[in-house]
């Protein structure tokens, strides 16, 4: 597909970007990357559901290994 660039950019078809609220748009070596992004960021998730155990005393310093049962 080829798009005309304007005064203003260009406009990309919204069949791409079905499903998509939102997208970051960057340039790397030349090439313009539109990336879409989660509708919610995984990180604000932290903490929501600390552990409860009486068995495990160490959460705030060995999360990894209690997350990942490493």
């Amino acid at each position: 597909m080829r798009i005309q660039v304007t005064d203003q950019g260009v406009l990309i078809p919204m069949q791409f970007f079905e499903g998509i609220k939102e997208v970051e748009i960057r340039k790397e070596n030349g090439a313009i990357l539109i990336i879409p992004l989660p509708l919610e960021d995984p990180i604000l998730r932290l903490g929501q559901n600390p552990i409860d155990d009486d068995n495990v005393n160490d959460a705030s310093v060995e999360h990894d290994r209690h997350i990942y049962r490493e």
